[in-house]
């Protein structure tokens, strides 16, 4: 095999293997970046969620994250307001007040939502899984915070 031959195939190789290494990368969406796995993925592990009890699973996700979105957004907004304040030359507490109060809603909202949340997957339960869904919320705080995640 001459020279030019055998570079054509090494190039095509890395080439291929770069693809599939990509491909893979991008089909497998079911970590972090850190390498962790999603809640999402966990949930379903530690339910033994089938397929059938999945599909609806990913409803309730999608329902979820709309609502967790808009309140974020308000959330946003609602800073932006509250920062501004502090562009004045005398600050009005009445109004700081009542942005704090709107502030302290949204997050209430939030906390709902998310609790009801929960509820949705604890009905997509068979009785079988209750006990694991039991031990599910007794993990959901170190589930969600930032440190390591469960190993179940």
């Amino acid at each position: 095999m001459n020279k030019t031959k055998l570079l054509s195939v090494a190039v095509i190789a890395l080439l291929v293997l770069n693809f599939g290494i990509l491909g893979y990368l991008f089909l497998s969406n079911k970590h972090e970046p850190n390498g962790r796995k999603m809640p999402r993925e966990i949930i379903i592990e530690i339910l033994h969620f089938d397929e059938n009890q999945i599909v609806k699973y990913e409803k309730t996700i999608q329902e979820h994250q709309k609502l967790i979105r808009k309140l974020d957004s308000s959330i946003r907004k609602t800073k932006n307001e509250l920062y501004q304040l502090l562009n004045e030359e005398k600050i009005d507490s009445s109004q700081k007040d009542s942005l704090y109060l709107k502030l302290a809603n949204y997050q209430k909202q939030i906390e709902t939502t998310h609790f009801n949340h929960f509820l949705e997957i604890k009905k997509l339960c068979k009785k079988e899984q209750l006990d694991d869904y039991e031990y599910l919320t007794g993990e959901l705080s170190r589930l969600f915070s930032h440190k390591p995640r469960l190993k179940h």
